[in-house]
């Protein structure tokens, strides 16, 4: 089996502007059961800055590479938004560093000790306390891919 780990130096910090960009945003909800009457207007925007990022000092994009993710909806090529002042308890998708090594997994408890998790059945459950250097970098809070 293999570890899928993204290989690169930790990012630098993303300058982000909060300058506010408002975009259309439609009235009403779509409906994804059954279809709804559309309106043909658009009502009010919406700032994504504003909707997404709540801790902008500490929040980070990331380009995911690999598969050992995919069961949880993320995808190879996918940009990830991390939020790095967030605690990473067990449940949360977390980007760790493994012995210099970045890796996208889900921080999890099993038999009384921490652990990380693919979300596809090639990957291998990783003990923590039996890797080496390990340090929880961010917490994932966004994916943002194309249909």
């Amino acid at each position: 089996m293999t570890i899928d780990r993204i290989s690169l130096e930790p990012p630098q910090p993303l300058r982000l502007q909060r300058e506010s960009l408002s975009l259309p945003l439609a009235h009403d909800q779509i409906a994804a059961g059954f279809p709804s009457p559309a309106d043909d207007y658009i009502d009010v925007g919406i700032d994504l800055n504003e909707q997404l990022i709540r801790h902008p000092s500490s929040t980070f994009f990331l380009r995911v590479s690999g598969d050992s993710m995919t069961g949880a909806g993320i995808h190879h090529g996918d940009l990830l938004m991390v939020d790095r002042s967030l605690d990473p308890r067990p449940g949360r998708v977390v980007v760790a560093i493994l012995d210099g090594a970045f890796t996208l997994k889900r921080l999890v408890r099993h038999r009384g000790s921490l652990g990380l998790e693919a979300a596809n059945p090639d990957y291998p459950h990783l003990d923590l306390h039996r890797c080496g250097d390990v340090q929880i970098w961010g917490v994932a809070i966004h994916v943002i891919h194309p249909l």
